[in-house]
């Protein structure tokens, strides 16, 4: 039967404002209910909302962005309200351990560490490495453009300091990321993460290209977005390709 033509819509809106409010707090309330993340909110959460109100951020209101460089080992936490247009700087990281080189991830067991625009679409509170993030690797590229059969997976930002193919963290320093994450994961989606092989800027991609031409190509693509947001301090639109690259309708 019809709902008499949307139950006068007006009180649709007021019956769906609370099931709204339920989803948007269940993930951080899921989250909670593991020992290491409450552990983790206990030890750090208190200290990372003072850090955030000195920074002109609202601890309950904000948006995430991750931006990894593998040759200098740096993870960039960048945040904004959600009103603005534009992220700052938060917090940089130590990524404290390596595996492979320079260059994109192109078969599972290469122990290469991804490059390109990802998302976090895991949370793990009871990982082997203390606690995890999934990378949304292989993305459409990485499928297209992969080295054989399979691709691989698996790539998680995490704590233990050890690492194939991933993104390693100190245990104390994970704590901080997966709070900010589970915050910051309970009011927006997706989290971004884009993972470039060193910070881009011309004189860089220059060097780098001269010493891995087989890469050249597929860095230049990379680098608008990098460039970007070096500039403008938000980042546009990827649109990948039926051959793989990535694109920009808009630039």
């Amino acid at each position: 039967m019809r709902l008499r033509n949307v139950i006068k819509s007006g009180l649709l809106v007021v019956l769906l404002i609370p099931v709204l409010a339920l989803q948007t707090s269940s993930f951080k309330q899921s989250q909670m209910k593991y020992a290491r993340v409450k552990a983790a909110y206990d030890s750090k959460w208190s200290t990372l909302q003072a850090d955030l109100k000195r920074a002109g951020l609202d601890a309950q209101d904000f948006d995430l962005y991750l931006r990894a460089f593998k040759n200098e080992q740096e993870l960039q936490v960048w945040m904004k309200k959600k009103s603005d247009n534009t992220y700052k700087l938060f917090r940089t990281y130590d990524i404290c351990a390596s595996s492979g080189t320079l260059g994109p991830k192109r078969k599972e067991g290469d122990g290469q560490v991804p490059e390109g625009f990802y998302k976090l679409d895991l949370f793990n509170p009871t990982s082997n490495y203390y606690l995890s993030l999934r990378v949304s690797y292989p993305n459409a590229s990485d499928m297209i453009l992969k080295d054989g059969k399979n691709a691989g997976g698996a790539i998680m930002m995490h704590g233990n300091c050890v690492t194939i193919g991933c993104l390693p963290m100190t245990d104390d320093k994970i704590k901080e990321l997966y709070v900010l994450c589970v915050e910051a994961q309970n009011r927006q989606r997706p989290l971004n993460i884009d993972i470039f092989p060193a910070k881009l800027s011309d004189a860089n991609l220059k060097t780098l290209s001269s010493s891995y031409p087989q890469h050249a190509a597929f860095w230049s693509r990379l680098k608008p977005r990098y460039t970007w947001f070096e500039q403008h301090k938000s980042f546009p639109r990827v649109v990948i390709d039926k051959k793989g690259n990535y694109t920009y309708p808009e630039l």
